[in-house]
C-alpha cells in the first residue's frame, strides 16, 4: 500500500537516504515500498535544534531511522538516555517505551514516543518556570 504525501511549496522530506525538495507548488506523492525511512521536515531535527537532553534523544533515534546500520547510534542513545533518566526518574515509563520500539526494530513507532520525551520535558520545564520565577538581576542589585 502506498503512503500519500502532501507536500507544500519548498517543503522537504527524507526518503531514504534521499532529501527531496518541493518546487514552488503544492505536490502530492505516492510512495510505494518496504521499510524505507520517510520523515517530513517538520518530523526533522538537526543539531543545532537538538538543544535539550529529550531532542538530543529524538535526534539519536533519528539517525538510527535513516540509517542503514541503526546500531551504530545505540551507544549515544543510551548514554543520552542514562543521563536522563539519572536526572529525571519520573521519565522512565517513557524511555522504556522508546528502548522497547528500538530493541524490536520499530524505530519509527520510537520516534513517535522520542516526541512524547520531548512533550513530557517541555511540561517538565514549564512547571519549573511556573514555580521558579526568573529575578531581574538589574532590579534585585
Amino acid at each position: 500500500m502506498a503512503l500519500k504525501v502532501e507536500l507544500r511549496p519548498h517543503e522537504r522530506i527524507i526518503v531514504g537516504n534521499c532529501v527531496i525538495t518541493n518546487t514552488d507548488q503544492r505536490a502530492r506523492l505516492l510512495i510505494d515500498g518496504e521499510n524505507v525511512p520517510i520523515l517530513r521536515e517538520r518530523d526533522i531535527l538537526t543539531p543545532e535544534t537538538a538543544n535539550t537532553p529529550a531532542r538530543l534523544v529524538y535526534l539519536a533515534v533519528q539517525l538510527m531511522y535513516i540509517s542503514p546500520d541503526p546500531q551504530s547510534q545505540h551507544g549515544t542513545y543510551f548514554n543520552l538516555v542514562r543521563d536522563i533518566v539519572t536526572a529525571v526518574p519520573s521519565a522512565w515509563p517513557i524511555i522504556e517505551g522508546i528502548n522497547n520500539n528500538i530493541m524490536s526494530g520499530d524505530l519509527y513507532r520510537a520516534l513517535k514516543d522520542a516526541r512524547k520525551l520531548i512533550a513530557y520535558e517541555d511540561k517538565l520545564r514549564e512547571q519549573f518556570e511556573a514555580t521558579h520565577p526568573k529575578t531581574d538581576v538589574s532590579t534585585a542589585a
